[in-house]
């Protein structure tokens, strides 16, 4: 695997080299041989049982008939790709503390293979160059700028090859102390070549420290809380043009959320929820175009940057594709930045409209939370999350997954609940989780759904296929999917587009007109993208099943497959004319547990319902979800709350410690609250 061999990725149709299987990163397969016709006997041709009922996000990649993928902290896992047959595994030893520190569960989005070398971001930062025949480690760098308790960086991304360099970026953008960057670091030793920062650091420290960030920093507000980070992180949407030599990134929000907290005015705050081009040799800042200047809502670029050539009427143009979590689809010069076009494939209100000429929207103040909760679209996982769009270049069709939702964002600095670690001061909820009377008691006075916006009530999220024309930037069709949550989608000249969904369906549709073809249940939800490869004649379609990611902090969605057979994380290979796909064991409805005696006073309990919202709701709901139901504790587990919370002891199973915001007395008014909501579910 090299850079001809990618380069000439459609004369073997059979390989899948990238995440997105060729250089563009289309999500495309050039194979034929299950299409419209012939997908009616598509079938079960092996699994593999990862050991994990955590979310998983990656698209394997198969070279010679090897299958590499990844599992949660950064496992990679080598297969034949015939049989499903373990080759090797290889664990990058990852401290379980810093699953704390991922916004959205342990997950790793894939790995890259270039030259008998696989490389693979674990969670804790640390790049890994392993033997691809033997999984044997080659060398090990860190890539992190800082380390430390509070230095909340995480590595999910799948690495990209970029010349002789591999570059990778972090995410932790949604926690206080992060500064965006990305870097580059020499395939065969590991050495670091360059890091490009894409947001400023504390002007107080003297002069910027890069080049773009000199005028970069005139673009924030002159009171930012420097101390709380700057976020624009790269935790995704990487991409490489050879020809231009050229490194694509997507950056995330800025940190923290509400850039107005505080009177504050705000700014675009360059160079956040931004498409960058960057020389690939030197990291040298060629162009950017920022999506979202001003952004308060969540609104990261960081989704797939698909590469392409469009006529555009005048002449073909060189593109670079996204299909952004703010709801709108650009098309941007991929050799000057130049903005081609755009248009909203979702609803959306956080934008009265965008300039037609320059791409720059209209900042529309009646989402303008700080003043009073506001209903914004898309919501906060936006109208396009991480999962991959696809795109077949022939047809000249994007296909995207498609989320349609609002979300009620509350301004929490002044209110009880304060801090949400991993939301700022900036909580934001789905209209059917919004229940002012139920939240009260964090949240103080909140006005009626039916206050924030017409029609918000009965609201809840919906998910859609949609095809969209990326010349006339204009939707082709949609149908609705299971959920607002799920899996990325993969396009085939076989004429179908897959996508996996929450209620554990493989679905192939016709990707002319989006008719379902064939329906597989395969009893797991997913969220990660399909892919398909050959090997000795025979196609396969491969795709990772385990649900959790972005949803972490939510109930497994109702009709979910999670919620009937649990979480078992698998790969799942098909091919025309297999069996029916097994599937994991019923799950039996179980009672809550018998709770132990209620302890500490009504204060105790009411600061420990302060303390669960901001450090432990956002990974432990009530209800069944990725991560355990607290009310659901053995009395094994309550013997050692104070432990397992803040000395660690359950750190290597990845629930991190807290003792660097938790005293004792904290840790025992949580453990005191979540007593008395087991005693309330008893009675209800």
């Amino acid at each position: 695997m090299d850079a001809a061999r990618l380069g000439s990725a459609a004369q073997e149709p059979g390989e899948w080299f990238t995440t997105g299987r060729d250089a563009s990163g289309s999500f495309h397969s050039p194979l034929t041989g299950i299409n419209a016709e012939s997908v009616a006997r598509l079938g079960f041709a092996w699994e593999y049982r990862l050991g994990t009922r955590r979310g998983l996000e990656a698209t394997p990649i198969v070279v010679d008939g090897v299958l590499y993928t990844t599992g949660n902290f950064g496992r990679v896992y080598a297969l034949d790709g015939a049989s499903g047959k373990e080759l090797w595994t290889y664990d990058p030893q990852v401290d379980g503390q810093w699953g704390r520190y991922a916004c959205c569960d342990a997950v790793n989005r894939g790995v890259a293979v270039w030259k008998g070398r696989v490389y693979v971001a674990a969670l804790d930062g640390y790049l890994h160059a392993i033997d691809a025949a033997t999984g044997r480690r080659v060398w090990k760098v860190d890539t992190l700028p800082a380390r430390g308790p509070q230095t909340p960086y995480t590595s999910t991304g799948a690495p990209v090859v970029a010349g002789k360099l591999v570059i990778i970026g972090a995410g932790g953008g949604d926690f206080r102390g992060v500064r965006g960057y990305v870097a580059a670091f020499d395939l065969d030793t590991g050495a670091l070549r360059w890091r490009f920062y894409t947001v400023p650091r504390n002007p107080a420290l003297g002069p910027q420290d890069q080049p773009h960030l000199a005028a970069a920093v005139k673009t924030w507000d002159t009171h930012h809380r420097w101390e709380a980070g700057a976020g624009g992180t790269v935790w995704d949407g990487i991409a490489y043009d050879a020809a231009l030599n050229l490194v694509y990134i997507g950056t995330g929000n800025a940190s923290p959320y509400d850039i107005k907290e505080d009177g504050r005015t705000g700014g675009d705050d360059l160079y956040t929820d931004s498409i960058l081009a960057l020389r690939a040799d030197s990291g040298e800042l060629k162009w950017h175009f920022q999506a979202t200047p001003g952004d308060m809502w969540d609104f990261d670029s960081t989704q797939t940057l698909i590469l392409a050539d469009l006529d555009l009427g005048q002449r073909n143009r060189k593109v670079v594709m996204q299909a952004s979590k703010n709801g709108f689809f650009y098309v941007l010069d991929r050799a000057t930045g130049a903005f081609l076009s755009a248009n909203h494939f979702a609803v959306v209100n956080w934008t009265k409209g965008l300039d037609p000429h320059t791409g720059r929207p209209t900042p529309n103040p009646a989402v303008d939370y700080s003043v009073s909760p506001k209903a914004v679209y898309p919501w906060e996982g936006g109208a396009h999350g991480w999962q991959p769009m696809a795109y077949d270049a022939a047809a000249k069709r994007v296909f995207i997954p498609v989320q349609e939702a609002p979300n009620i964002i509350i301004e929490t600095a002044h209110r009880r609940a304060g801090l949400v670690e991993g939301q700022f001061t900036s909580p934001a909820f789905l209209p059917e989780a919004y229940d002012p009377e139920g939240m009260a008691s964090l949240f103080g006075p909140l006005p009626p759904l039916e206050a924030l916006g017409k029609g918000l009530s009965g609201v809840h999220r919906l998910g859609y296929l949609r095809a969209w024309d990326p010349v006339k930037n204009r939707l082709l069709w949609e149908v609705p999917t299971a959920s607002g949550w799920d899996g990325g989608v993969m396009s085939s000249a076989g004429g179908l587009v897959f996508q996996g969904d929450v209620a554990g369906k493989l679905n192939a549709y016709a990707a002319d007109s989006g008719a379902l073809l064939r329906s597989i249940d395969v009893g797991s939800s997913m969220m990660a993208a399909p892919m398909s490869y050959a090997i000795h004649g025979v196609q396969y379609i491969a795709v990772m099943a385990g649900y959790g990611g972005g949803d972490l902090g939510l109930p497994y969605p109702a009709g979910s497959a999670a919620l009937r057979f649990g979480n078992e994380g698998r790969i799942i290979a098909l091919r025309l004319d297999g069996g029916a796909v097994p599937r994991p064991a019923e799950l039996t409805a179980s009672p809550l547990p018998q709770p132990p005696p209620r302890m500490g006073t009504a204060a105790q309990v009411a600061a420990g319902e302060v303390l669960y919202n901001r450090y432990c709701s956002r990974c432990h709901v009530f209800g069944q979800a990725a991560l355990p139901d607290l009310r659901r504790l053995t009395p094994e587990k309550h013997a050692l709350f104070d432990s397992i919370v803040r000395d660690g002891t359950l750190v290597p199973l990845g629930m991190g410690r807290f003792d660097d915001v938790l005293r004792r007395t904290d840790v025992r008014a949580i453990h005191a609250y979540i007593i008395s909501e087991a005693w309330k579910a008893q009675s209800q």
